[in-house]
């Protein structure tokens, strides 16, 4: 069976790729060993948020009385209800991308591929007992949950994000080994639900390389729920009652009903059969050029194999211009510009630069910021309420990064995305026109700050 190309992975970058391939004229095969959404559609991004919106409801019930609302009987929730819906919109949205994909005539093979080798030009592929032949290649194999060697933990019955997705029952208290965005997602989540919820970071402060300022306003809201941070923390054992603890030279105990390990993702190179190609490795990923393209002139590599941005949307914007390459369009992949949402209650987004990248690599800069109050909308649906909306600006005044916190920053970090990719300077920024009243405005209020 001989085609133009073949992508191994299913997920956004490999649905998207098939999609992009098969309408640009290329025969496609797309492989999935397991199901059509990859991680992001399965057990991550669109799961997870479905449980977060739930859990967003439940704190706005709670709080009816701040807006002059009154409910005729005590607000209640059903964690089974809440799992079954979460399973339902996860269901949908598998069945309608492969629907999708195969509507521009992709073939899908739901089958383990494996690359051979290479011969006269062409590469050869086994999957479910039958041989493929293809020109171009494009790997799309996604991550795996880091588990990291913990003493007790192999005897632990702990969970990563896929356990904690499906359990039905809340357990009393929870311990999140990790502070990254996943981390904090479910710690959003979970002390929404009422669970006692401790958070152990090895780093400074949460959520990685995020903009430090608007993550520590973060940080503070969730301590002032009742959520513990323990920062500059190593855990050193694991066990099914919790989670021991080193700090400044100290050590103690974190007593939990339940340990989610959630310290990572790596990029998933076994298996495939790369090293068949001598593909070439970087940093723990496959090395790309700005065309997505390998050291090997046929085979391109998108998503989280790469180790480079692992967000469902860099994977989709990569297949794109591996697509393109392949095409011959004219495209290539631009990472300032991607940005990165922590779907917490409120949400945090940034885009671009942060100053703490700036401050490491000695590159002058400056910024213009407000609280978010600064927005009528704002105030009028988030009462009492805390947030901001953060500009970086290079000498030049052009707009080099974005950080936000407060609802709804993820809807709102493309505007500023957009102003970054374009190279938008403050003066060309401030003619765009927001309606009024909206949440958007607070961008054109920081302009002029």
């Amino acid at each position: 069976m001989k085609y133009d190309i073949a992508i191994i992975g299913g997920g956004p970058a490999g649905y998207t790729a098939a999609e992009r391939a098969a309408a640009g004229g290329l025969k496609t095969v797309l492989f999935e060993k397991k199901t059509i959404g990859g991680v992001c559609l399965n057990e991550g991004c669109i799961p997870t948020k479905t449980l977060l919106y739930s859990a967003k409801l439940w704190d706005s019930m709670k709080g009816t009385s701040k807006y002059g609302i009154s409910l005729p009987d005590a607000p209640a929730f059903d964690m089974e209800k809440i799992i079954g819906r979460k399973d339902k919109v996860v269901k949908m949205l598998t069945g309608g991308v492969k629907m999708t994909v195969t509507s521009y005539g992709t073939a899908v093979v739901e089958q383990e591929a494996v690359i051979e080798g290479e011969e006269n030009g062409l590469f050869r592929i086994s999957a479910g007992g039958e041989r493929y032949e293809v020109t171009y290649l494009l790997i799309c194999t996604g991550s795996d949950t880091v588990i990291p060697p913990i003493p007790g933990l192999a005897e632990t019955d702990y969970w990563t994000s896929k356990e904690a997705l499906e359990s039905k029952v809340l357990p009393r208290s929870l311990a999140i080994v990790g502070g990254g965005v996943i981390g904090m997602e479910f710690a959003s989540f979970f002390n929404s639900m009422g669970v006692k919820v401790s958070v152990i970071e090895m780093m400074p402060e949460i959520l990685g390389a995020m903009d430090k300022e608007t993550s520590g306003m973060l940080r503070s809201d969730y301590l002032k729920r009742g959520v513990d941070f323990y920062l500059n923390t190593k855990v050193t054992a694991v066990s099914n009652t919790g989670v021991t603890i080193e700090r400044e030279g100290k050590t103690s105990r974190i007593e939990a009903e339940k340990t989610l390990i959630s310290v990572g993702r790596k990029a998933n190179l076994g298996q495939v059969g790369l090293d068949r190609l001598n593909i070439e490795l970087l940093h723990n990923g496959v090395k790309v050029d700005e065309h997505m393209l390998t050291s090997h002139p046929g085979v391109y590599a998108c998503g989280d194999i790469t180790g480079r941005s692992m967000l469902a949307h860099t994977a989709i914007r990569e297949s794109e211009v591996a697509i393109n390459h392949i095409l011959n369009v004219e495209d290539r992949m631009n990472y300032d510009c991607v940005p990165g949402v922590v779907y917490t209650n409120p949400e945090v987004a940034g885009v671009g630069k942060t100053e703490e990248e700036l401050k490491a690599a000695g590159v002058s800069y400056h910024v213009q910021k407000l609280p978010m109050v600064y927005s009528g909308r704002f105030v009028a649906e988030n009462e009492g309420a805390n947030g901001l909306c953060k500009l970086i600006l290079d000498d030049g005044d052009h707009i080099i990064g974005c950080h936000l916190l407060g609802n709804p920053a993820s809807e709102l970090i493309v505007i500023a995305g957009i102003a970054v990719q374009h190279g938008y300077t403050v003066e060309e920024f401030q003619k765009s026109v927001f309606p009024h009243p909206t949440v958007g405005e607070i961008f054109h209020e920081t302009l002029f700050a």
